[in-house]
């Protein structure tokens, strides 16, 4: 069953045109400081897929009991009841990573991709649009997270997903893999300053990208240049 139109369009902008960090520049903060190794930005990346789902979804269902006047406050506490009850799960049930991720879990609260969603599309849309939209745009920024973590892995430490069956559960193992055999490392990578290099890179080749599709839908007229007698 084919997407509409309007689903298409959720969705590219969610994963690529309007992604939190290509295109919004938001949550910096929790993409540099998890990004270490591929495992942690995926768990970071699937916690904060679920809330911005999660909020989305409530905040649709409940926009015409919101007076308008106290929206915010009100989207602020629903994200971070939302947050509470994924920091607790996590606890019980991903208690290793809980304890790698720490505060940043409590930190998606913070997140103004999330209330920037709930104000520009969950409190205007239906709930099936806004569901469409967190998901979307948590996973975009699943992506990048795992990118981020994955380049900056492999570059100071040969491995990817490194104990991904420790920190994920038993189920994830498969996705441990030694990419470089007796790597020595470059530490650089594993640093915040790492974290700022490789994610310039990632922009960079976004924005190129970018360049190269436009270009591509120009047509050719506009491209040749005239020729005159």
């Amino acid at each position: 069953m084919f997407l509409s139109e309007n689903y298409r369009k959720i969705a590219s902008d969610g994963i690529w045109n309007n992604n939190i960090v290509f295109g919004q520049n938001l949550a910096l903060c929790p993409l540099l400081a998890v990004t270490g190794t591929a495992t942690n930005g995926l768990g970071m990346g699937l916690a904060t897929l679920v809330v911005i789902t999660a909020s989305n979804g409530l905040i649709s269902l409940t926009r015409h009991l919101i007076p308008s006047e106290i929206r915010i406050p009100i989207f602020v506490l629903l994200i971070a009841a939302l947050v509470t009850l994924v920091d607790i799960l996590m606890n019980a049930w991903a208690h290793e990573l809980y304890k790698v991720l720490g505060l940043f879990i409590a930190l998606i609260v913070t997140n103004c991709a999330l209330l920037g969603r709930a104000e520009a599309f969950a409190s205007k849309q239906p709930v099936k649009e806004s569901l469409w939209d967190g998901l979307m745009m948590g996973l975009g920024f699943t992506l990048v997270l795992v990118a981020l973590g994955a380049v900056r892995e492999i570059s100071s430490a040969g491995t990817l997903f490194a104990h991904a069956s420790v920190l994920l559960g038993e189920s994830f193992r498969f996705l441990e893999v030694t990419v470089i055999s007796d790597y020595k490392g470059f530490l650089l990578m594993a640093l915040p300053p790492g974290g700022f290099i490789m994610l310039a890179f990632l922009i960079v080749g976004k924005r190129l990208i970018d360049q190269k599709l436009a270009q591509r839908k120009v047509p050719a007229e506009v491209l040749t240049p005239a020729i005159i007698d």
